[in-house]
C-alpha cells in the first residue's frame, strides 16, 4: 500500500525553460502533430525496451502543458498509442498527450540530469505519482534529450512494473541512448554530428 504524500511533493517541477523549449520543438517540428519520424521514434523505444529489457519505454518531449510520446514501447497485446481514457493517456484527447503530472519525464528535463529510481514507492516525492496505482509503475531509468542548442526537449525512459537495481550500467546505458537519439534529432535539422 503506497503511503500518502503530501500535496506538495506530487507538484511537477518548476519548469522555468518551458518557452525557450516549446520554441525549439516547434522550429524542430516535433510535438505539435504526427509526421513520418513517429515511426523512427516507436523504434527507438522498441530498441530502448529491448536493450533495458523492460515492457514499457518511452521518447517524450514537453512544452509548457504536456508530455508528447513521439514513441512509446508498450506489451505486447496493449495499444502502442494510448486512447482517450486510458491510464497511460491520462484522458488525453489524441492519446499522444499526457499533463505534465503524470510519470517522471518532467523531473528529468527540468533537472537536466538522468533519473534512476528502483523502486519509486521508496522516494516520496514520486511514490504518490497517478502512475504508480494507474499503470502499476515501480521502477524508472530516464534521461534527458539536451539537444546541441543546449535545449532540454525531453527524456527518454525505460519503465518496469516491478522494482529492479539498475545499477551504472543502466545509467550508462539510458545516457549513451539518450546522447544517440539527440544525434538522430540534430540530423533531423540538418546538422553534422559525426556520428
Amino acid at each position: 500500500m503506497t503511503r500518502p504524500v503530501p500535496e506538495r511533493l506530487l507538484l511537477t517541477p518548476v519548469d522555468r525553460d518551458a518557452v525557450i523549449r516549446t520554441h525549439r520543438l516547434r522550429t524542430l517540428g516535433l510535438g505539435e502533430r504526427a509526421d513520418a519520424s513517429f515511426d523512427n521514434f516507436d523504434a527507438f523505444a522498441d530498441r530502448v525496451a529491448e536493450v533495458t529489457d523492460v515492457p514499457y519505454s518511452m521518447v517524450n518531449f514537453l512544452d509548457g502543458e504536456r508530455q508528447f510520446f513521439a514513441g512509446l514501447h508498450t506489451p505486447t497485446g496493449t495499444p502502442r498509442r494510448p486512447g482517450p481514457g486510458s491510464a497511460a493517456a491520462g484522458s488525453s484527447r489524441s492519446g499522444r498527450y499526457v499533463p505534465l503530472d503524470r510519470g517522471y519525464c518532467p523531473h528529468v528535463v527540468v533537472r537536466r540530469k538522468a533519473l534512476v529510481l528502483e523502486d519509486v514507492r521508496d522516494y516520496p516525492r514520486f511514490a504518490g505519482n497517478p502512475v504508480v496505482d494507474e499503470i502499476g509503475i515501480r521502477s524508472y531509468l530516464g534521461a534527458p534529450l539536451i539537444d546541441r542548442t543546449g535545449v532540454a526537449l525531453g527524456a527518454v525512459c525505460a519503465v518496469d512494473t516491478v522494482p529492479r537495481s539498475w545499477g551504472r550500467a543502466g545509467l550508462d546505458t539510458i545516457k549513451s541512448l539518450a546522447r544517440e537519439l539527440v544525434g538522430h534529432i540534430d540530423q533531423r535539422e540538418g546538422v553534422s554530428t559525426g556520428i
